[in-house]
C-alpha cells in the first residue's frame, strides 16, 4: 500500500513499471521528486537494484554493497566518437559499494574493453595524481585579473603563475605540461612563453590593450569578466552584432557562444532534433547538419518559446541552458550599447523576457499567466482584455466570468502571478534643462517606485517588507531577480545615448543617468524603461532636450559625428 502512495509522485511511465518489479532508475530526464522517491525507497529497502546514469556518480548518496560498472565509455557527440570516463569518476563509482555501518566490505565489478584491464589495474590500485589545467583556463583567469588591476604589467602576469598549483607540478611531471627540462631557464622560458601567447590573444581579441610591458583592461574584458563569460564569446559578440541586427541575428548569435560547446550531443538526437527544426518558426542554418552545439541551443531555444514539449533529457538540457543565455544577454547589450546602437540593444532586451516568461514577443502577453492557454487568451483578446493591466483592472465578477474554466487553485496561480507583475511609477526630471550646451554633460534623474497604488503594502511596509518578490515565471528553470534597463536613444538615428541597469530589490529606486549634449538644436529624445523578466510592462517617453550653442570646437566636432551616424 505504501508503495503506491510513492508511485503516484512519478509521472515518468517507465520508470512507474520498474519500480513495481523492485528496480530503480536513476537519470538526469527525472525530475527532482523522482529522484528523490527514488533514493526514499531504495534506502527504505523497497527496491534492492538501482540503475544510475554515469553523469549522476558525483550527486549519488546511496550506497550498496555491489557496484557494477556496465561499461566504460559513454558516447561525446562533439566527438562523434566513444571516449573513457574519467577515472575520477570510475573512483567515485567503485566508492559506491559498501554501506556505512552495515557492511564490513563492499564488491565492485567492473566490465571493461579487454586491453584497458590493465590500465584499470593500475590505476585503481595505485594512487593517481592530481595536474593542473590552469594552461586550459588562463586566458579568462589573466583577464579577470587584469580587470581588478591585480596584474599590470608583463612581469606581474609571470609572477601570478608562480602562485599557482600548475608552478609545483611543472618540475614534478614536466613532460605532462610539455617541459623540454626542468631547470630554472626551461621554466622561466615556459612560463615567459604561455604568459606572452595568452596576453596576446587577450590584446587581437580586444580585452587589453598592451602598451610596452604594461597591461589595462579594455570594455571587452571587463564585460567578460562582469558576466564570467569566455572572451572568445565576447570577441564572437563584438565582431558579429552591427546596428542593424534584428532578434533573427540576435538569436543566432547567442547560440553560436563558446558557453554552450558544452551541451550534451547524444546518439541518434540528430532525427528528434530535425523534427523539431521542422515545427519552428524560425529557420536555422543547418549545413553541417543537426549535429552541433549551436545548432542544438537555437531549436532549444525555439521550442522553449513555442512552449513545445521535449522529452526528459533533452528538457533537462534545455534548463541547463536558459540561465546561460540570460547571463550572455546582459553582455550582449552592455556589448551593444558600448556601439551606441538602439534598436538592436531593445530587441536584446526583448529576448531577455522571452527567455525567462517563455513566449515569443509576438505571441498574447496574457501568455505569462499560469494555466492560460492560446484559446484563452484569444476570448480574452475579443473582449479588450489585451495586458495584464486590463486583467488587473476589472472588477471582480468578470474577472472570475473571464476565467471560469479554471478551479480555484489554477485562480490562486493566477493571483500570484498577477500580485508579482511589476507596475511601476517612473517619474523623471533633466537637471538644469534650461542650460544645456552643445558639448556640455546632460543629466537625467529617474526615480522608481514598485505598486505605488497599492494601499495594503502600506502595513507591511512599516514591518519593513519592502522587498521585491523573485520573478515569477513556469518556464524558467531557477529563482531571478527582476532588473530593468532605462535607456535614453534616439530613435531616429538608431543612437543609443545612456544607459543603465537596475536590478529591484527594493521598491524605490533613484538612478542617474549622463551623456554629451550633441550640437545645438531641438532633440526628440526617448527614455526607455525596459524589464528583463516580463512582457508587456515596458515603459517609454518623450524626451524633449534643447541644446544651445557651445563652445566652437565642440560643436563642430558633434556635427561631423551626427553626419557619420546618419
Amino acid at each position: 500500500g505504501d508503495m503506491k502512495d510513492y508511485l503516484k509522485q512519478i509521472k515518468n511511465e517507465t520508470l512507474k513499471q520498474t519500480l513495481a518489479q523492485g528496480v530503480g532508475i536513476l537519470h538526469t530526464g527525472l525530475t527532482e521528486t523522482e529522484k528523490n522517491v527514488v533514493k526514499e525507497l531504495y534506502s527504505a529497502g523497497a527496491i534492492q537494484v538501482v540503475v544510475v546514469e554515469h553523469k549522476l556518480c558525483w550527486g549519488l548518496t546511496i550506497a550498496a554493497h555491489l557496484v557494477i560498472v556496465m561499461g566504460t565509455q559513454y558516447y561525446d557527440g562533439t566527438e562523434h566518437r566513444y571516449v573513457d570516463y574519467p577515472i575520477t569518476s570510475v573512483v567515485q563509482m567503485m566508492g559506491r559499494a559498501c554501506r556505512p555501518l552495515e557492511d564490513t566490505n563492499g564488491k565492485c565489478s567492473i566490465f571493461c574493453y579487454a586491453p584497458k584491464k590493465e590500465f584499470y589495474k593500475k590505476f585503481l590500485y595505485e594512487p593517481f595524481p592530481v595536474e593542473s589545467h590552469m594552461d586550459h583556463f588562463l586566458h579568462n583567469h589573466l583577464n579577470a585579473e587584469i580587470g581588478t588591476k591585480t596584474i599590470e604589467t608583463f612581469q606581474d602576469a609571470v609572477d601570478y603563475m608562480t602562485w599557482t598549483f600548475m608552478w609545483r607540478r611543472l618540475t614534478q611531471n614536466p613532460n605532462y605540461y610539455n617541459l623540454q627540462g626542468t631547470s630554472n631557464r626551461h621554466l622561466s622560458d615556459h612560463l615567459s612563453e604561455l604568459v606572452e601567447s595568452t596576453l596576446n590573444d587577450l590584446e587581437s581579441s580586444k580585452c587589453i590593450s598592451v602598451d610596452d610591458m604594461d597591461l589595462a583592461p579594455l570594455n571587452l574584458g571587463m564585460i567578460s569578466s562582469y558576466y564570467y563569460i569566455n572572451y572568445s564569446t565576447v570577441e564572437l559578440f563584438n565582431s558579429s552584432l552591427a546596428k542593424g541586427t534584428k532578434m533573427k541575428g540576435l538569436m543566432e548569435i547567442l547560440s553560436h557562444a563558446g558557453e554552450f560547446e558544452t551541451i550534451p550531443l547524444r546518439q541518434g538526437e540528430e532525427r528528434a532534433l530535425e523534427r523539431l527544426a521542422r515545427r519552428m518558426p524560425v529557420k536555422v542554418a543547418a549545413d553541417e547538419g543537426y549535429h552541433s552545439p549551436a545548432v542544438k541551443t537555437h531549436l532549444l531555444l525555439q521550442s522553449h518559446f513555442s512552449r513545445q514539449n521535449l522529452s526528459p533529457t533533452i528538457q533537462a538540457d534545455r534548463d541547463g541552458l536558459l540561465p546561460i543565455a540570460s547571463r550572455l544577454l546582459s553582455a550582449i547589450v552592455d556589448v551593444i550599447s558600448s556601439a551606441g546602437w538602439l534598436e538592436p540593444a531593445l530587441a536584446a532586451m526583448e529576448l531577455s523576457q522571452m527567455i525567462v516568461q517563455g513566449i515569443w514577443s509576438t505571441d498574447s502577453v496574457l501568455l505569462q499567466i499560469p494555466h492560460m492557454t492560446k484559446e484563452l487568451a484569444a476570448k480574452c483578446d475579443k473582449t479588450g482584455i489585451k495586458s495584464i493591466f486590463d486583467l488587473l483592472d476589472m472588477e471582480d465578477d468578470d474577472r472570475l466570468e473571464l476565467l471560469s474554466s479554471m478551479s480555484a487553485s489554477k485562480l490562486d496561480d493566477v493571483a500570484t502571478m498577477c500580485n508579482a507583475y511589476p507596475n511601476i511609477e517612473l517619474k523623471y526630471e533633466v537637471v538644469d534643462s534650461e542650460e544645456i550646451t552643445a558639448g556640455s554633460r546632460v543629466e537625467v534623474l529617474v526615480a522608481l517606485e514598485r505598486d505605488a497604488d497599492d494601499e495594503d503594502d502600506e502595513e507591511e511596509d512599516s514591518k519593513n517588507v519592502n522587498v521585491v518578490e523573485p520573478v515569477y515565471s513556469q518556464r524558467y528553470p531557477e529563482p531571478k531577480n527582476e532588473a530593468w534597463w532605462i535607456v535614453i536613444g534616439d530613435p531616429k538615428k538608431n543612437k543609443l545615448m545612456s544607459i543603465k541597469k537596475v536590478i529591484m530589490r527594493k521598491k524605490m529606486h533613484k538612478s542617474k543617468l549622463d551623456f554629451i549634449a550633441p550640437a545645438e538644436g531641438i532633440y526628440d529624445f526617448k527614455l526607455f524603461f525596459m524589464c528583463d523578466s516580463y512582457l508587456g510592462c515596458d515603459q517609454e517617453y518623450k524626451l524633449k532636450i534643447k541644446v544651445a550653442e557651445g563652445e566652437e570646437d565642440d560643436s563642430e566636432d558633434d556635427d561631423d559625428e551626427d553626419e557619420d551616424e546618419s
